[in-house]
């Protein structure tokens, strides 16, 4: 969804928890073709890593190129760190269940930790120039307006007291 596109969208709440949940149904329909047709454990890591190319090729040219925002600013979840260990974990223990119940707690567990070091400097906070004390991915969010969005979308963190 919207969460995986904006930087300043990738918060802390939903899309930790949104993301993972709703990209693991490819891989693993992937994974249950590539195993039962050729026995190989590499289904779910092929199809993160063909998903990935799908992405940057979208962000690049669509985002980049003809919309003109900052690749920074639109990069994609890395979900290859996941796959991996749901490949692994299907083949250690040639299992469904246990690939299901163990791969996928590993699968959004590792999540956050493989995103982390790419989005860290985003959270740094900066003084902008008119006062307010904000992350620099909450600065490109004011910076960079998409006049097609509605404001409704947008989360509002009532922890934090982050608006639109």
């Amino acid at each position: 969804g919207d969460w995986d596109f904006w930087l300043d969208w990738k918060d802390r709440r939903w899309w930790v928890t949104l993301t993972p949940i709703l990209l693991i149904t490819f891989p693993a329909a992937t994974q249950y073709f590539m195993w039962e047709k050729m026995r190989l454990p590499i289904g779910a890591t092929f199809c993160v890593m063909t998903l990935h190319f799908g992405q940057w090729m979208n962000r690049v040219f669509n985002f980049y190129m003809w919309a003109w925002f900052p690749v920074n600013f639109v990069t994609p979840s890395l979900m290859i760190p996941s796959a991996i260990f749901l490949d692994v974990t299907l083949m250690m223990t040639g299992s469904y269940m246990f690939t299901a119940l163990f791969g996928g707690m590993g699968w959004s567990l590792l999540f956050y930790p493989a995103n982390w070091t790419w989005l860290a400097p985003f959270h740094l906070a900066v003084k902008h120039p008119s006062g307010p004390h904000m992350s620099i991915a909450d600065l490109m969010g004011m910076e960079y307006v998409r006049s097609a969005t509605p404001e409704y979308i947008r989360i509002i963190e009532r922890g934090t007291l982050r608006t639109f």
